[in-house]
């Protein structure tokens, strides 16, 4: 089964809060990296205690860090982020949302697909645990990503990298 899903500024995909957390977690988390701050560390601890409560937001922040690093070291090309505040998705944000959408639903092929995707590293076996804790983590406070369909990731994997697609 395809899923054409919509493009451009109003495309709704981050006005699902468990979308939202993964993708703003995952920028927030990069853009710390990136600048060497830990203010936009604190942004999104702040911005996951305000939407889950401190205590599910701790762990949830702990899991998202432990994803990036282990995304950040594994991958096979530069990892590319959007500005915090954009409304659509670069392709490694729609790699890291879908892996952590697969790990919720147990749709192995999708995972494989993203992990594919992300990591051109032996140590991918990192990505996968810890995409799994990341996303069990969400979906024991309620936060289940829609399920996106490994034929979609392969048509987005084989995109230009600068293509937005949500």
């Amino acid at each position: 089964m395809k899923v054409k899903l919509p493009s451009g500024n109003h495309a709704g995909y981050l006005d699902r809060l468990p979308e939202r957390l993964v993708v703003k977690g995952y920028r927030y988390w990069m853009a710390g990296y990136e600048t060497g701050s830990i203010e936009p560390w604190e942004c999104a601890w702040s911005f996951y205690s305000s939407e889950l409560g401190a205590n599910d937001g701790r762990r949830a922040v702990s899991d998202l860090s432990c994803f990036v690093r282990a995304l950040r070291v594994c991958a096979g090309c530069p990892l590319r982020t959007f500005p915090l505040g954009a409304n659509r998705l670069c392709r490694e944000e729609c790699l890291a949302a879908a892996l952590i959408s697969a790990c919720q639903h147990g749709d192995r092929l999708t995972r494989d697909t993203c992990i594919a995707g992300l990591a051109g590293c032996p140590h991918a076996g990192e990505i996968e645990e810890t995409a799994r804790l990341y996303a069990a983590t969400l979906d024991r406070v309620g936060q289940v990503l829609m399920p996106v369909p490994a034929d979609t990731i392969d048509e987005i994997i084989g995109r230009p990298a600068q293509t937005q697609f949500h």
